[in-house]
């Protein structure tokens, strides 16, 4: 729900706004988004003892350095609809928006055993062709028995795992005795 709430603002903010602007826009959200990563600001921001207009002046003395009359405003609209909670949202949404029109996407490998840089990169330069889009990609190291690529602004989401490599190898052998 929170998407969608996001995305009508991004679009009435987006207006006339070249890319450029867009993306410094995007990154002031990103570092807001930061913000609500800390559980005492998240409760003073959406406490309901503290005052609009407090709240208000929190976001806006963030965003200050920021020096854009549509962010402050968009942030003084996010505070008198009592929608501040949605902030992380425009930041993902802003994200995906100039993900979408630049066709840079950021992909994310999950395996419990080390791939080597040179295969993560060909497997970008793979994606990328297939998608006529640029796709790097962030490897994790985690407890997944297997591969799992995601990439998630495309939709792409390509998973091998061990063990159902092997029981499918074990079905088709008891099929065939």
């Amino acid at each position: 729900m929170e998407e969608l709430i996001a995305k009508r603002y991004i679009k009435a903010l987006k207006g006339d706004l070249d890319l450029k602007t867009v993306q410094n826009i995007s990154s002031v959200f990103n570092a807001l988004e930061d913000s609500f990563k800390d559980d005492r600001f998240v409760s003073i921001i959406t406490s309901p003892e503290v005052n609009a207009k407090s709240k208000s002046e929190i976001l806006l003395e963030a965003v200050k350095p920021a020096n854009s009359e549509k962010i402050n405003n968009l942030i003084k609209l996010l505070v008198e609809n009592k929608r501040v909670s949605i902030i992380p949202a425009i930041a993902k949404e802003l994200k995906k928006d100039i993900a979408k029109t630049t066709k840079t996407y950021e992909g994310v490998i999950y395996s419990d055993s080390d791939i080597d840089t040179k295969v993560i990169d060909q497997l970008g330069k793979g994606l990328s062709k297939k998608f006529d889009s640029v796709i790097t990609f962030l490897f994790i190291k985690n407890d997944f028995n297997g591969i799992k690529v995601e990439v998630e602004g495309l939709g792409i989401e390509i998973n091998f795992s061990k063990d159902r490599i092997d029981s499918q190898i074990i079905d088709h052998i008891i099929k065939a005795i």
